[in-house]
C-alpha cells in the first residue's frame, strides 16, 4: 500500500471539506488534528480548493491534505501544484486515472460495480473509493465486490456518519471511512474551531470504542493470589486458573501470581484498533514502549504497553 494511504489507514477518518473561504483552511485542518484527525480532503466543489489545499501545505506540512471531488486533469494539476498529497474522484473517469498513475500521483477514484473496480485493478490501483456508500447499497454491495477483487481496499463515503462508522470498519478491506458529519459547514463558517476539534475528538472515540477490559492485580506468590482470587470471587462469581493468574468474574479482573507489569498491576484498555489507538494517543502526547508489541499473523500490532505508569499501574492497548 503507498505511505500516504498507509498513514490515512492509521488514521481511520477523512474528513470531506468544501471551504467557501480558503482563509480558513489552516484553523480548519489545526482544529482537526487537535482532535486527532490529521487528515483533510479539501473537494473542488468550492472555488479556490488549491488555495486552501496551498496553505494547508504550506504551513501545516504533517497534515495528509488531499484533494476531492477531483474530476479533470486539470484540477488533478493544480491540486498537486498546490501541495496536495493525494487525489480522490467521486466516480472512474479513466483520463484522470490514467494520469494520476503514469505521474506517481497516488488516486482514489469512485467506483461502485464490478466493471470499474475491475478496470482499477488492472491500472494497478489497490484502493477505490466506494461512492456513494448509503445509497449504492451500503456494507452489503461493497462486501459482494470484495468478493472477485480480493486485493482491493476501499474508502467508503456518503452517508456514513457515528451510528454506522463502525460497522463499515469492522470489513478489514476498508482502509478508512469518509465523511462531513466532523465539519459541518456551519460550523466552519462560523469559526468554531473548539466545536470542530470535539466533533473530530468525539469521532476518533466513536471508532475506537476505548473502555476498560480488565484490571490486572500483582500478587508476591501463588498463594496470595489465590487468597486475592476467592476475595474477588465471592464479589463477582466465576474463577479461572490460567496458569500465570486468576481470572474471576467475566474476566474483569486478573490476579497475577507473581510481580508483574506495574508497581502494582496492569490495565488492559480495549480499543477496536491497536495501530489507530497508537496513532491518536501518540497525538496526545503519550508513548508507547514498542518492546512490549505484539503482532497478528498478518503483521499488524494488537498489544502494546504505554511507557508511563498510571497510578502505580501499567495500561496496554489490546484489540478486541
Amino acid at each position: 500500500m503507498n505511505e500516504i494511504f498507509k498513514k490515512i489507514s492509521n488514521v481511520g477518518l477523512v474528513p470531506v471539506i468544501k471551504l467557501n473561504d480558503p482563509a480558513k483552511a489552516v484553523p480548519l485542518a489545526k482544529a482537526l488534528a487537535k482532535g486527532g484527525i490529521p487528515v483533510a480532503e479539501v473537494t473542488f466543489r468550492a472555488a479556490g480548493a488549491d488555495i486552501a489545499i496551498a496553505n494547508i501545505a504550506k504551513e501545516l506540512p504533517d497534515i495528509l491534505v488531499g484533494a476531492g471531488t477531483v474530476v479533470t486533469i486539470e484540477q488533478v494539476k493544480k491540486a498537486v501544484e498546490a501541495g496536495a498529497k493525494y487525489i480522490i474522484s467521486p466516480g472512474f473517469d479513466p483520463e484522470v486515472v490514467g494520469y494520476c498513475v503514469e505521474n506517481g500521483i497516488p488516486v482514489t477514484p469512485g467506483c461502485t460495480n464490478p466493471s470499474e473496480v475491475s478496470i482499477a485493478t488492472k491500472m494497478g490501483l489497490e484502493i477505490v473509493k466506494f461512492f456513494p456508500a448509503e445509497a449504492a447499497g451500503g456494507l452489503k454491495v461493497l462486501k459482494a465486490l470484495s468478493g472477485p477483487f480480493p486485493k482491493m481496499k476501499f474508502i467508503p463515503t456518503g452517508g456514513i456518519g457515528p451510528d454506522n462508522l463502525n460497522d463499515y470498519l469492522a470489513f478489514p478491506k476498508i482502509v478508512a471511512c469518509g465523511g462531513s458529519w466532523m465539519v459541518p459547514e456551519k460550523m466552519v463558517d462560523a469559526e468554531d474551531w473548539d466545536g470542530i476539534t470535539a466533533l473530530a475528538e468525539e469521532a476518533v472515540r466513536t471508532m475506537l470504542k476505548p473502555h476498560i477490559s480488565h484490571i490486572g492485580i500483582n500478587s508476591e506468590n501463588e498463594d496470595e493470589a489465590k487468597k486475592t482470587a476467592e476475595m474477588f470471587t465471592g464479589l463477582l462469581g466465576g474463577c479461572t486458573d490460567i496458569g500465570k493468574a486468576f481470572f474471576v468474574g467475566n474476566r474483569e479482573v486478573e490476579i497475577m501470581k507473581n510481580i508483574g507489569m506495574g508497581r502494582l498491576g496492569h490495565i488492559a484498555l480495549c480499543v477496536t484498533s491497536v495501530p489507530r489507538a497508537i496513532h491518536y494517543y501518540e497525538n496526545k502526547g503519550f508513548n508507547f514502549d514498542m518492546s512490549t508489541a505484539v503482532y497478528n499473523d498478518n503483521g499488524d500490532i494488537k498489544f502494546v504497553y504505554f511507557s508511563s505508569d498510571f497510578g502505580g499501574f501499567k495500561v496496554h492497548l489490546v484489540e478486541k
